[in-house]
C-alpha cells in the first residue's frame, strides 16, 4: 500500500526519492511527503491533494535545502483521515526526528497515551507519529539513531516497515521491517563519492539507480549510509541480508506508448502467457517444477489441496480447483486468504497449501502461509516477484514470469497465475499417474495455444470497446457463469468495480432461482459467460430466464457459435478451448470490457480509487 524511498550519500537525494516514490504510486495514495537531512538540520515538505499530491509536493519542495540524505513517502489512508497533517514523514517534538512507515502499529493507542503523560504533544491521528517520540526519547538517553530505533522497536506491535532519519546523524538512515516489504540497495563509489545508499518498499523505485539490491527479512534492522548497508536482527546480532536477483529493467515499468499501464499489461499477456510456459516440459515430456524443498516423495503424500489467496488472485484459485480434482484427483479447498487463519483448518503434513499472490507480499496471504506452516503443512507459492516474501518463507516456489504489473487491476498476472496452477495440477496428476501422458500432452498442447488465442481476442479490442460504449449509463450489472465459468464471471465483476465504479454482482447462474432473480427487471443487465463447457445448455437455459423478465443479455460465447448468439443483445466472441482452459481466454474481453468502461466515464484505470497494488495491512 503506502510506498517508501530514501537515500544517502547524493546530491540528487531529494529528486531520486521523488522520482521513486512516484514509481510507487500504482500502489495507491492519497498524500505524500518527503524528509531531508544535512548539517543544517531537518526539513520536511507534504502535501495531501489525492492522486495530485505528487505534482503538488514537487512544486513545494523547489525551495528544498540542498541535502544529499532523504526520505520520501506516498500514504494510503488507514489510521486519520487523508489530510496534509496525517501525511509522512512525521517528525518528534523537536522536529529532528523524522519517521516514513507503511503497515499498522496495532498498539499505537496504548504508547500514545504513554507518550502524552510523558509529555510528548502529538499532532497527528496517525499510528506513525508515535514511532518518531519513541526514538526521540530513546536518543534523549544517549544512544545512537539505530540504537534508538532497536529500542524503539521492541514496543511495537503489529506488522510494519520503517525508515527513520534524525538531524544528528544526517548521512544515516535506519530502516526496519515486520512483516510489511522493504527492499536496501547500493550505489558503487565513483570518483570522488562515496556511493550511495538507498532503500524502498517495492524493486522500482530503485531500478533507475542500482540493481545491488536486498531484501530485508522480519525483524531486521538495516543501518544504511553513502556507499554503506549494515544489516543485524531486532536483537543486535549480525546477518547477512538475503540478495535479489532482478531480471527485468526500469524500462519494462514504463508505459512503452500506451495510454496507461493496464493497457499495455492487457496487450502484454500473450507474452506473459508464453513466457510462464517456457522450458516447463523436459525433453522426455515430464513437466518441470521448482519443487524447492518440497520432494516428489512429500508431494506423492499429499492427501489435499489448500488454495489461499485474495483478489483476483482467488478467482485463479478457484479454476485451479476444477483442474487439481479433475485432473490430480485431489480434494482441493480454496480459501479467501485474511479468512483462512480464523477458520480453525483442518491441515497437517499430508495437506499442501498453495499461497497465490502476484507480488509474493500481501499479508493475509503470508500470514495464512504462516499459519499452515506452523500446522505442519507443505507450502508452495505462486508468485510474479523473485524473492518475496512469501517465496522465502514457502517450501516450494512457482515463478509466473509475468514481468513488473504496474496497474493495481490484476491483469497479465491473473492469467499467468491460472497457467501456472494448471500446469501444477498437471505435474501432480503425472506424478499419481491419474492421467494419461498422452491427456497430459494434449493439456499442455492447449496450453500452448493460449498466447495465440489471447491475441486474438486483444485483437478484437474496438469490438468490446463498442459494446462497453453502448452500457455507459448503466450502474447496475449482473455477472453469471457456471463451472468454470463462475470465477470468469467474479472477476469480471471485480473488475468492473475497480475501474468503472459501478455495481457489478457475480453469482453461479444455477443460484438465481434461490433469490437474486428478484432483482432482474427490465433495464438490467446481466453479463454471461456461456462458451462450450460442459454446462453450457443449462447456462443457456438460466440466461432465458432472465431474458424472459426483460434483462439486456452480454454474452461470451466462443467464435461461430450462432446458437448462443440468438440469446444475447450483444457478443463478445472467444476462440474455443477445452473446458479447463478456457478460463484463460474468456477473462481477457471482460477485462477490456472493464477497462473501456471506466474510460468511457473518465476514471483513472492504473489507480482505482481506494484501491492499492500490494495490500500489506491485515
Amino acid at each position: 500500500m503506502c510506498g517508501i524511498v530514501g537515500v544517502t550519500g547524493t546530491p540528487d537525494a531529494l529528486e531520486i526519492v521523488l522520482d521513486g516514490i512516484e514509481r510507487l504510486e500504482y500502489r495507491g495514495y492519497d498524500s505524500a511527503g518527503v524528509a531531508l537531512v544535512g548539517s543544517w538540520g531537518l526539513w520536511r515538505a507534504r502535501a495531501a491533494d489525492g492522486t495530485r499530491s505528487l505534482e503538488k509536493l514537487r512544486k513545494i519542495t523547489e525551495d528544498a535545502p540542498p541535502a544529499t540524505a532523504g526520505i520520501g513517502h506516498t500514504r494510503w489512508a488507514t489510521h486519520g483521515h487523508p489530510t496534509e497533517h496525517n501525511a509522512h514523514p512525521h517528525t518528534d517534538c523537536s522536529g529532528d526526528v523524522a519517521v516514513v512507515h507503511n503497515g499498522i502499529v496495532e498498539n499505537w493507542y496504548e504508547l500514545a497515551q504513554e507518550l502524552r503523560q510523558a509529555g510528548h504533544t502529538l499532532e497527528s491521528e496517525t499510528d506513525t507519529e508515535i514511532v518518531a517520540h519513541l526514538v526521540e526519547s530513546a536518543l534523549a538517553g544517549g544512544v545512537g539513531l539505530k540504537e534508538a530505533v532497536r529500542m524503539t522497536l521492541g514496543s511495537l506491535r503489529g506488522a510494519f516497515s520503517l525508515a527513520v532519519v534524525c538531524a544528528a546523524e544526517p548521512e544515516t538512515i535506519v530502516a526496519a521491517r515486520r512483516v510489511s516489504p522493504l527492499v536496501v540497495g547500493l550505489v558503487d563509489p565513483d570518483g570522488d563519492s562515496p556511493g550511495a545508499g538507498m532503500l524502498a518498499s517495492d524493486i522500482p523505485a530503485l531500478l533507475g539507480s542500482t540493481r545491488a539490491l536486498w531484501a530485508l527479512d522480519d525483524d531486521q534492522v538495516a543501518e544504511i549510509g553513502p556507499g554503506t548497508l549494515r544489516v543485524t536482527s531486532f536483537e543486535g546480532e549480525v546477518v547477512e541480508p538475503v540478495s535479489l536477483h532482478v531480471e527485468w529493467d526500469l524500462e519494462a515499468a514504463q508505459k512503452s506508448g500506451y495510454d496507461d499501464f493496464m493497457s499495455k499489461e492487457m496487450h502484454e499477456q500473450p507474452r506473459a502467457v508464453a513466457d510462464t510456459l517456457l522450458d516447463r516440459v523436459s525433453p522426455e515430456g515430464s513437466i518441470l517444477v521448482d519443487e524447492g524443498r518440497i520432494g516428489r516423495r512429500d508431494l506423492l503424500g499429499v492427501d489435499k489441496v489448500v488454495i489461499a489467496a485474495c483478489g483476483s488472485s482467488y478467482h485463479a484459485g478457484l479454476v485451479a480447483k476444477y483442474a487439481i480434482e479433475r485432473w490430480a484427483r485431489l480434494p482441493t479447498e480454496v480459501d479467501i486468504a485474511s479468512e483462512f487463519r480464523y477458520r480453525d483448518p483442518v491441515l497437517g503434513q499430508a495437506t499442501l497449501v498453495i499461497g497465490v499472490s502476484q507480488s509474493g507480499e500481501t499479508i493475509d496471504t503470508l500470514q495464512a502461509m504462516r499459519q499452515a506452516k506452523r500446522e505442519g503443512a507443505r507450502i508452495l507459492v505462486i508468485s510474479n516477484v523473485v524473492d518475496s516474501s512469501m517465496a522465502r518463507e514457502a517450501d516450494g516456489v512457482f515463478y509466473t514470469r509475468a514481468g513488473p504489473e504496474i496497474g493495481v487491476a490484476a491483469t497479465k498476472t491473473l492469467l499467468t497465475q491460472i497457467v501456472s496452477l494448471e500446469i501444477l495440477a498437471l505435474y501432480l496428476a503425472d506424478m499419481r499417474g491419474t492421467l494419461e501422458r498422452s491427456q497430459i500432452r494434449e493439456a499442455l498442447g492447449e496450453l500452448g495455444r493460449l498466447p495465440e488465442a489471447i491475441g486474438e481476442v486483444l485483437g478484437r479490442e474496438g469490438d468490446v470497446a463498442a459494446v462497453a460504449k453502448r452500457f455507459g449509463s448503466t450502474r447496475d450489472f449482473f455477472y453469471l457463469g457456471r463451472h468454470v465459468g463462475y470465477p470468469v464471471a467474479m472477476e469480471g465483476a471485480l473488475k468492473l468495480k475497480e475501474l468503472a465504479y459501478v455495481r457489478a454482482e457475480a453469482y453461479p447462474a444455477g443460484e438465481l432461482k434461490h433469490g437474486p432473480i428478484a432483482l432482474i427487471e427490465p433495464g438490467s443487465v446481466v453479463i454471461g459467460v456461456a462458451t462450450r463447457t460442459s454446462l453450457r445448455e443449462k447456462m443457456l437455459a438460466n440466461i432465458a430466464e432472465v431474458k424472459s423478465r426483460g434483462a439486456t443479455v452480454v454474452l461470451v460465447a466462443n467464435d461461430g457459435d450462432t446458437d448462443t448468439a440468438r440469446h444475447a443483445d450483444a457478443v463478445l466472441y472467444t476462440p474455443k478451448a477445452s473446458e479447463l482452459v478456457a478460463p484463460v481466454i474468456d477473462t481477457v474481453p471482460l477485462q477490456l470490457f472493464a477497462y473501456h468502461l471506466a474510460r468511457f466515464h473518465g476514471h483513472d484505470v492504473d489507480r482505482p480509487r481506494n484501491l492499492a497494488k500490494t495490500v500489506t495491512v491485515e
